[in-house]
Formats: structure tokens, sequence, C-alpha cells
């Protein structure tokens, strides 16, 4: 995949554990942000197809969350 060049900038001390993960890690920082960029968004991001599931058992179960609301 190829990779793009950023510029960025970070509190000191979240950089000074970062450069200690990745020796302790013997990964290069830049594979230790791509992971950690890679795993935020999936944490993040809502997929469209989770979002229309969502509507669906809304609209099906309508009835059942008035009931519960009252």
């Amino acid at each position: 995949m190829a990779s793009i060049k950023i510029s960025s900038k970070v509190e000191e001390a979240v950089w000074e554990e970062l450069k200690a993960v990745a020796n302790e890690s013997h990964q290069n920082i830049s594979g230790l942000l791509t992971e950690a960029i890679s795993e935020y968004l999936q944490r993040h991001r809502v997929r469209p197809v989770v979002l229309d599931h969502l509507a669906d058992s809304i609209r099906d179960n309508e009835e059942l969350g008035k009931l519960l609301a009252q």
C-alpha cells in the first residue's frame, strides 16, 4: 500500500511514550502510528450497514420501545 507523509503536533509526553513503545516492541514509529490510526478509525466509524440494521430494529420494535419508555 502506498504511504503518504503527514505532519502534526502531539504533546511531548505522548511522543516520548510512543517512542518508548516503539523501542520496546522493536517497531518503527511510522508503523505504530499507522496501526493506531487504523484501530481508532475501526472503533469510531459506524458502517452504513450497521445503521441500516439499527433503523430496521427500531422500526420493528417500535411498540416495545413505547412500552419500555412508560
